[in-house]
């Protein structure tokens, strides 16, 4: 499993000479100016980020993966996943993972920060963000670019609903793959991890339920091989395999 994590890490490398004006900036890791990463402008304002470049899920957005040689990355990192049979869902509940949204899951980033995991996820993610009277941490209204569908919506806290923060490794997945027999500090940790979290269309996460990549990919095709990298980042910061349907569907978004 260590050398998985040395193939996240090298996944981040893999082609990322980047051209500005007539400068090449090479020797990077997935980034751009100043060691940032590279960002993709979005058509309703703000900024997406690359998977392969945003290895803590602490940047926003989903940007695709289109370049050939972050394509070769992505199919070289979902290659090594190990897999195994979907096991009985018998004794998963949403709360062996911890309350909701909770701000204590120790040892992911943004924990204990005094804001809840929604608002932070929604604070990463959201333009134009307007905050509650007094609070610099619960969001009232943003504008998001959705990554799943490709929408720009503009969200509105009375509208709740509308914007869903997805667990892109089902916690139901996770606990059929082996998170059942996790202590509950390591699900309070997926459950948390904003590798693991994005804020979405709420009717596209209705409709991905807790199905793996076989079963269910975003209707935006764009993202389609960025969403199996980030599925795979997350199966091996928490050491878990996937079925080998979901292997194979992964690795045919990436160009495999």
């Amino acid at each position: 499993m260590n050398r998985l994590r040395d193939r996240i890490s090298r996944a981040g490398t893999a082609g990322c000479a980047v051209l500005l004006g007539a400068a090449a900036l090479t020797g990077c890791t997935g980034s751009g100016l100043n060691g940032e990463p590279r960002q993709t402008a979005l058509p309703g304002g703000g900024l997406s980020v690359s998977p392969l470049a945003n290895r803590d899920g602490t940047r926003p957005g989903l940007a695709p993966v289109d370049s050939e040689g972050d394509k070769a990355a992505a199919r070289d990192l979902i290659a090594a996943l190990a897999t195994k049979g979907r096991g009985p869902r018998t004794g998963y509940a949403r709360d062996e993972f911890g309350y909701a949204w909770m701000d204590t899951a120790d040892g992911v980033p943004l924990a204990r920060n005094g804001c809840d995991t929604r608002n932070d996820l929604i604070r990463r993610d959201g333009q134009r963000l307007r905050f509650r009277d007094g609070s610099d941490c619960v969001v009232v209204a943003m504008t998001l670019n959705d990554p799943y569908t490709g929408r720009t919506i503009e969200w509105r806290k009375q509208r709740a609903a509308e914007v869903q923060i997805d667990h892109v490794v089902p916690l139901s997945y996770s606990w059929q793959m082996g998170a059942a027999r996790w202590d509950e500090a390591k699900r309070r940790r997926l459950a948390n991890d904003p590798l693991n979290l994005l804020p979405v269309e709420g009717r596209a996460n209705s409709a991905k339920s807790d199905s793996g990549p076989a079963s269910w990919l975003p209707p935006s095709r764009p993202v389609r091989c960025s969403y199996a990298v980030r599925f795979a980042q997350v199966a091996v910061k928490y050491e878990l395999p996937v079925t080998a349907a979901d292997k194979r569907t992964m690795l045919a978004q990436c160009g495999g």
